[in-house]
């Protein structure tokens, strides 16, 4: 991790904005709607949500995520994305790691997410597997589609 940090908040910064918003769209444009479950800014700010940004040693954005608590000892990973310019740096791996790091700070044991099947997630759902997801049923109110893929893993 070169020299990046992590920072909880920066939902009123406006290069976030800009990217949970390219993120919003992209996942509505390319999810039948009853497999899209993205996130609006707005609701990332949840008391359930805990969102965080990574910056590189001058401040430019390099992607972002979320921890919501769905559950006492269950979280769920949210919004990860990464900066168009940033890809294949590993931001991803480093989001997940504090997103982790953090869930186990807060006492959860599990961590489940959400994603889709298509080409444009192949790089998510490598990620997710690679670090030590196990693809699972429907957890909390998610339908189950054959767009969708479910993970989850102990913590």
């Amino acid at each position: 991790m070169m020299d990046w940090t992590i920072e909880e908040g920066g939902l009123d910064r406006d290069d976030v904005r800009d990217l949970l918003d390219v993120h919003f769209f992209e996942m509505r444009a390319d999810s039948p709607p009853e497999a899209c479950h993205v996130l609006p800014a707005d609701d990332l700010s949840g008391p359930d949500i805990r969102f965080f940004s990574l910056r590189d040693g001058v401040g430019s954005l390099l992607g972002v995520g979320a921890l919501k608590t769905i559950e006492p000892g269950h979280g769920e990973v949210k919004s990860m994305r990464t900066a168009p310019a940033a890809l294949g740096l590993g931001v991803g791996r480093t989001i997940l790691a504090h997103l982790t790091a953090t869930a186990r700070a807060m006492g959860l044991s599990r961590l489940s997410l959400e994603t889709g099947n298509s080409p444009l997630f192949a790089a998510a759902n490598r990620l997710y597997v690679t670090d030590g997801f196990d693809r699972c049923g429907p957890f909390g109110n998610y339908p189950d589609t054959p767009f969708t893929h479910f993970y989850t893993r102990k913590i």
